[in-house]
Parts: C-alpha cells; sequence; structure tokens
C-alpha cells in the first residue's frame, strides 16, 4: 500500500518511518509531510491508499486535511498524543487512530483494518467526525495567548495549571508535552480563568480543580493532579481552596 505520514514533529514522522519499514514492509511511505498544506500536495502528487494523519497540526489540521482533499477512498489512521475529545469523536465516528508514543501491536493491528478498508470510501464516516468536533468547538472555550513567536490557541479545558514565572506564565498541558511560556503574569491568567474550575492554590500557581486527582494534608498540603505532578498549596490560600472544593 503507498502510505503518506503527515505530522509536524519530526521524530514522530521519522519513528513512525521505522516502524512501517521494520514491521510492515508492504507498506511504501511515498512521503512524509511536516503540515497539512505539504499534505495535500503529496496527496494529489503520490493518490495514497493509506494516510497516517496527525490530529493538531499548525496551520491545517488533520480534520482540515481530510475536508479539504474531498475524502477520497483512501483509509485513514489518525495519530496523537492527545487522549481527549478528538480521540473521542474518532471513536464515535468508527475511524481508526493511534495513541503516541505508538505501539508496535496496535500499529500492526491498525494497518490489517486499513487493508480491509482499501478502496473503500470514508466520505460518511469522516462527515460523521466533522459534524461531531464541529459541534464540540462550539462548545469548547478557546482562548489566544500570546507567546513570543505569535499567538498559542488553546481549549481552556486542555489546561491542567498554570505557574508563575516572572511577567510571563508556564502553561501545564493534559497532553504532557513540555510546558509553553504564555506572555501573561499568573494574574492575568487567574482573571481570564476565573468564571472557569480554575483556583490559585498558591501564589505561583493556579490549578483546574477538575483535574485535580488527591489533596494531601499539610502545613498548606499539596494537590496531586491526574498526571501525577504535584502542585503545592499556600498555607494562606488552604482554608478557601478545602472550602471552593467542598462546592464542587
Amino acid at each position: 500500500m503507498r502510505a503518506i505520514i503527515v505530522d509536524d514533529e519530526k521524530h514522530s514522522r521519522d519513528v513512525l518511518r521505522i516502524l512501517l519499514e521494520n514491521n510492515c514492509p508492504d507498506i511504501t511511505v511515498m512521503a512524509t509531510c511536516n503540515n497539512g498544506e505539504a499534505a495535500l500536495e503529496a496527496i494529489a502528487l503520490y493518490d495514497p491508499q493509506l494516510l497516517f494523519l496527525d490530529v493538531e497540526m499548525p496551520g491545517l489540521d488533520g480534520f482540515q486535511v481530510l475536508e479539504a482533499t474531498k475524502r477520497g477512498s483512501f483509509a485513514v489512521i489518525f495519530t496523537t498524543a492527545y487522549d481527549h475529545y478528538a480521540v473521542q469523536a474518532i471513536r464515535h465516528s468508527a475511524l481508526d487512530y493511534l495513541l503516541k508514543p505508538i505501539d508496535v501491536h496496535e500499529l500492526k493491528e491498525a494497518v490489517i483494518k486499513a487493508k480491509l478498508r482499501q478502496g473503500q470510501s470514508v466520505t460518511k464516516k469522516v462527515d460523521n467526525l466533522v459534524e461531531m468536533l464541529q459541534q464540540h468547538i462550539k462548545q469548547a472555550e478557546r482562548l489566544a495567548l500570546p507567546t513570543s513567536e505569535g499567538l498559542r490557541m488553546l481549549i481552556v479545558n486542555d489546561i491542567l495549571y498554570c505557574e508563575s514565572n516572572g511577567a510571563n506564565t508556564n502553561i501545564h498541558l493534559r497532553s504532557q508535552e513540555k510546558p509553553f511560556q504564555a506572555a501573561r503574569t499568573l494574574k492575568e491568567m487567574e482573571v481570564l480563568l476565573e468564571d472557569k474550575a480554575f483556583f490559585r492554590v498558591h501564589n505561583c500557581f493556579l490549578v483546574n480543580l477538575s483535574y485535580m486527582d488527591k489533596y494531601i494534608k499539610g502545613d498548606g498540603g499539596e494537590i496531586i493532579m491526574c498526571d501525577g505532578q504535584s502542585v503545592p498549596v499556600s498555607r494562606q490560600k488552604k482554608q478557601d481552596f478545602l472550602l471552593r472544593i467542598e462546592k464542587m
């Protein structure tokens, strides 16, 4: 099968290509692309039978790439590091996906299923997927945060917690990618998120309480987030924090 890999991270593209070469010899990678625009050109040039498509990319994301190709007869396997709403939508649409880091056995199974779907139109499935995502995006709140490079668009619910870094704020995400630095003070972030499920538990930390796993008692105590990271609670904030938790 002719395949194209689309992912904005070089490491991810290289790893997937090596995994395919070593474990799926009947898959021929015709091209690897680092953005949606390059993917559209490669699809038109190589007429792939299988597309490995990253979900979240700058510019055109994976779903927009499918929309732009008029959803041809190639099989699609989404790849993503984000186990969130997009994965749920993909599941419900009966399309296939792989979570990063990619497991070899899951890759083999996905390729086998792709071969069975070879030549079949995925138009209806993609239509269902796009409809679900559009409904979610209408409901999800997005935040534009300035960075040293420009703007970073985020869904508010993807933020685990915010950590003060002088005049900037380090934003820690559910995806467990490396935190990025927003050109906003923590106080400014607190104002932006004040009507959400966020609480200032410390002079240096603003936490999304939706992802709190447990609270450990202490002078101020500490919060263990759902990803295992620990966030301190200051003694001054402890009582207000406990009252907030009781109301949730």
